[in-house]
């Protein structure tokens, strides 16, 4: 049997890092990941070793699941408050990238999006991703090509789905 520190330890950045990509927010990512290891501790099922970190995951998953359901129910917040900070441009680059990439990444359906990351992020086998997800695993080599797909479409499109950085590229 596994103590709840070794478990957390051991699994605490893979859970963050798969939380983080799901939900596009460190906060909620972290508090996804909190929950996470309280549930899979309260769980009155044993947790086998081998499948710890697939169970791990499904628990994340979920959590994250129910939460897009319930912020259904509340009103969003107007998203123009930002830091008006000036940073090098090496950053801006950066974070002009990363923002773009997340977009992108958000534009996928969720199960495609977990999929993605399960396998590019995470470097889970097909196998074990199939599992985490419930779906076959011919239906997780498909969503993965399809998304990495989408996520190439998104980058190669002229206009406003490019990133601000190659948009200031073209208006200079």
């Amino acid at each position: 049997m596994i103590d709840l520190h070794t478990l957390y330890t051991g699994h605490a950045p893979d859970v963050f890092r798969f939380a983080l990509h799901l939900s596009g927010d460190r906060d909620e990512a972290a508090d996804l990941t909190a929950e996470t290891f309280v549930r899979a501790w309260a769980s009155s099922g044993r947790i086998r070793m081998s499948t710890v970190r697939s169970y791990l995951f499904t628990i994340t998953r979920n959590l994250y699941r129910n939460s897009l359901r319930q912020r259904r129910r509340h009103v969003e917040l107007d998203d123009t408050l930002h830091d008006p900070g000036p940073g090098p441009a090496v950053e801006a680059e950066r974070s002009a990238q990363l923002a773009f990439a997340r977009e992108a990444l958000m534009s996928l359906p969720e199960v495609d999006r977990a999929a993605l990351v399960l396998r590019a992020v995470e470097e889970m086998p097909y196998g074990e991703i199939a599992e985490t997800l419930g779906i076959s695993l011919a239906s997780v080599k498909v969503k993965i090509h399809r998304a990495r797909r989408a996520l190439l479409e998104l980058r190669d499109a002229p206009g406003p789905a490019r990133s601000p950085a190659r948009e200031e590229e073209t208006n200079e």
